[in-house]
């Protein structure tokens, strides 16, 4: 069993956490970005996860720390997706009802910062949430798939007990936010769906509110 349990190969935990400090950079970097909470919850949070992160690199992935690292991390993402939304209510009462009372810079750079992190977000929510996380699917006990990848249907060209990583999951929101659809990646369960529906949501109400706004910046 000690063999089995040195064989089991977990994913790296240096590209979620890179994702979770991109989010902080553009929080901190677009100072006209509009804030429904707290910037330092935002801060508290991401260091909480990135902390659980670490010990789940440092312990080799024990399953206390997988758990722990799953219930932070889907729970941080589910507050930013929440928070994005009424941002974006926000947003769109600005540029609807009050189409002067915020200026091009503050919109344009909420509506970048809103865009990238809802691609970040969605991708932390679909790599822990996908067959149980990445510790389920590492340890090979993973539940239902939440989506089905094309790699296995070409088996000659995979290694051997090929499974999604964190940048599939990536790529996959990233897909959703800019084509609205999930490419050659299938969703099967409900909530994949609703999670999918909600960034393409997102992303397209972004993209209106960037426009829109365009359009009134333009002279008469």
């Amino acid at each position: 069993m000690s063999g089995l349990t040195q064989t089991v190969r977990h994913d790296p935990r240096w590209t979620p956490a890179l994702t979770i400090l991109a989010v902080l950079l553009l929080v901190a970097s677009l100072r006209g970005h509009v804030f429904v909470i707290p910037v330092w919850v935002s801060y508290l949070a991401a260091f909480v996860a990135l902390t659980s992160m670490a010990a789940v690199a440092i312990t080799n992935g024990q399953g206390h720390w997988l758990r722990i690292e799953r219930a932070i991390i889907l729970f941080w993402a589910l507050v930013y997706v929440t928070n994005t939304l009424v941002e974006l209510t926000d947003m769109l009462g600005v540029t609807t009802f009050h189409p002067s009372g915020r200026n091009a810079f503050s919109l344009m750079s909420s509506s970048v910062t809103i865009w990238v992190s809802n691609v970040l977000a969605f991708s932390l929510l679909y790599w822990q949430m996908d067959r149980g996380g990445p510790g389920a699917r590492a340890s090979g006990t993973s539940a239902r798939p939440d989506w089905v990848f094309p790699q296995p249907a070409a088996p000659e060209d995979l290694p051997a007990g090929w499974r999604p990583f964190f940048l599939d999951y990536l790529f996959l929101a990233y897909n959703t936010a800019t084509s609205f659809s999930p490419a050659d990646v299938a969703p099967l369960t409900h909530r994949a769906k609703m999670l999918m529906m909600a960034e393409s949501m997102i992303s397209l109400l972004t993209t209106v509110i960037v426009l829109s706004r365009a359009i009134n910046a333009l002279p008469s």
